[in-house]
């Protein structure tokens, strides 16, 4: 039987950002994963793992993070010779400071920067200190608007298949009353368009509903709107994944987050939608 192919990954990232769940899942898919190990022990495991040649350790995932001593400074100098390991690579787990206070105030867990300052002062902070590492990374995965179960779809993604991986396409719908989302790669307004909100049998409607969706599509602008829209994406997606993007945030915004928005982003997730991308539809801003 041939010898699998070597990996050895570096997971690192912002706190509450997925690395646990990362961890454990390449565990089950049959990595060697080690948590927490100190920067400057690394010489000694790929020594480690040398020695001990064959199949036991050519699947590794240290998880690395300012939990170790030495962190910031230490890791940049062992990854140079890191980085010439055969499967080398190095995966920046990252997210937005909204969902990473979120999932630390939901899960009660303290934030472990946040020695007498708020969750989200820590967050930054780390966010900050970790700049020179991301920069580090051959690819960031961000986790904003990923479930545990659809970050463990992307890893299986990575590693159980072969050949070139789909671009994943995370469509949102937001209100710009709420803020534009930070973590956006591509952003869209859609304010210009027939508004339900003015309409008083549609107003509580959501964008979802097909009253709603009718009212919006009907019209001449929203038709020619969506035809340039999905032509100018079609255009850009082979580009950005001929650059290695992985991932890419498209936000469609309106004033409220409840309607044109919504309608757009589900049309557009149709009109773009085939086997190629792998396109999901987010309304944060829906129920406010």
């Amino acid at each position: 039987m041939s010898r699998r192919q070597d990996v050895f990954l570096i997971i690192t990232g912002l706190s509450g950002s997925g690395k646990s769940v990362a961890s454990r899942f390449l565990e089950d898919l049959g990595f060697f994963c080690v948590d927490n190990l100190p920067a400057k022990l690394i010489p000694s495991f790929v020594e480690l793992r040398r020695r001990k040649g064959g199949n036991a350790l050519d699947r590794v995932a240290l998880v690395m993070d300012m939990r170790g001593p030495g962190f910031l400074t230490d890791f940049p100098r062992e990854w140079e010779n890191i980085r010439r390991i055969p499967g080398a690579r190095l995966f920046f787990f990252d997210a937005s400071d909204e969902a990473i206070v979120h999932r630390f105030s939901e899960s009660r867990r303290p934030h472990p920067l946040a020695r007498g300052r708020s969750i989200l002062d820590a967050v930054r902070q780390e966010r900050r200190r970790l700049a020179p590492i991301k920069d580090l990374a051959d690819e960031v995965i961000n986790t904003s608007l990923m479930t545990s179960a659809h970050l463990r779809d992307v890893l299986a993604r990575r590693f159980l298949k072969t050949g070139r991986r789909r671009l994943e396409i995370r469509i949102m719908s937001f209100g710009y009353k709420h803020g534009v989302p930070p973590d956006a790669d591509l952003v869209f307004d859609t304010r210009f368009l027939p508004n339900p909100f003015y309409e008083d049998d549609l107003r509580e409607m959501p964008g979802t509903h097909p009253r709603i969706r009718d009212y919006v599509l009907r019209r001449a602008e929203t038709k020619a709107y969506l035809d340039e829209l999905t032509r100018f994406l079609r255009f850009l997606l082979p580009r950005f994944e001929i650059e290695g993007k992985s991932q890419l945030v498209i936000a469609i915004g309106c004033t409220g987050g409840r309607h044109r928005s919504v309608v757009i982003a589900e049309a557009l997730r149709d009109t773009l939608g085939n086997r190629k991308y792998d396109i999901k539809t987010c309304h944060r801003d829906i129920t406010k």
